[in-house]
């Protein structure tokens, strides 16, 4: 049976815009109790937030200030008193500069383990918990090889191999928490300009060129309603790609 997102609290880590915030929008179409937006930049959470509002009415939108490298125990406890039961966490926030290594893993690897051991602990059915769903964003750099962003590709390997571990049918039987990976493509956001994805001099013209000119791309709405298909359907262990905006594909 299909999974729904009516009356479900949900978590989404760097939501304020690009595509955390298209799943933030997909998924209050399905009339939830409450989504949580989390993001470090305050302004841009806040007007997020009051848009989502506006649109759908409620208040269900709610925007927390969060760097999920540093506010995981404040912010999950604020969390938890508030809601009591949270069914999805989105682990969305990440960064794409190949000179920050430290940074780039801190983002997109530590402080995803970290959430998902915090909420997945939280969800547990057999910890007393009501189960739930963590989805965690990765990339089609996560399976794929090329010559392009290798301590990005590195990090979202790592998300595909955590996630599918975890997510094991094994765990998912024990606990009751569903752990599926999200793959989007290229995605017409902030993170994919080129002003933000530093490579080394020698190639960058030849990675532009890649972008330009062999990438499908895509909206991040088309990510967003990607998400919520990947709920509604994606089985606990399994990687989804959306690319181009075309229909999402398994990933083997």
């Amino acid at each position: 049976m299909a999974e729904v997102l009516t009356d479900k609290v949900i978590v989404i880590t760097g939501a304020a815009e690009g595509i955390g915030y298209a799943i933030a929008d997909s998924f209050l179409e399905k009339n939830p109790k409450a989504v949580i937006i989390l993001d470090i930049n305050e302004k841009l959470g806040a007007e997020s937030a009051q848009t989502l509002n506006s649109k759908y009415g409620g208040n269900k939108a709610v925007y927390i200030k969060c760097d999920v490298t540093t506010d995981l125990e404040a912010v999950s406890k604020e969390i938890f008193d508030r809601y009591k039961t949270v069914d999805v966490l989105v682990n969305n926030a990440g960064i794409t500069d190949e000179k920050l290594v430290r940074k780039t893993v801190a983002l997109n690897v530590t402080a995803v383990l970290e959430w998902t051991f915090k909420f997945w602990g939280h969800m547990r059915k057999d910890k007393g918990g009501n189960g739930g769903t963590i989805i965690n964003v990765s990339s089609i750099c996560g399976y794929r090889r090329d010559q392009f962003l290798p301590v990005y590709k590195a990090t979202k390997h790592a998300i595909m191999g955590f996630t599918r571990t975890i997510g094991h049918t094994f765990n998912y039987d024990l606990t009751g928490v569903r752990v599926v990976a999200l793959c989007p493509g290229f995605t017409k956001t902030s993170l994919a300009s080129k002003d933000r994805i530093t490579v080394d001099p020698a190639i960058i013209r030849h990675y532009i060129n890649y972008m330009k000119n062999t990438c499908p791309w895509q909206n991040p709405d088309s990510v967003g309603k990607a998400a919520a298909e990947v709920y509604e359907k994606g089985a606990s262990g399994t990687a989804w790609e959306i690319e181009g905006g075309k229909p999402i594909v398994e990933v083997p």
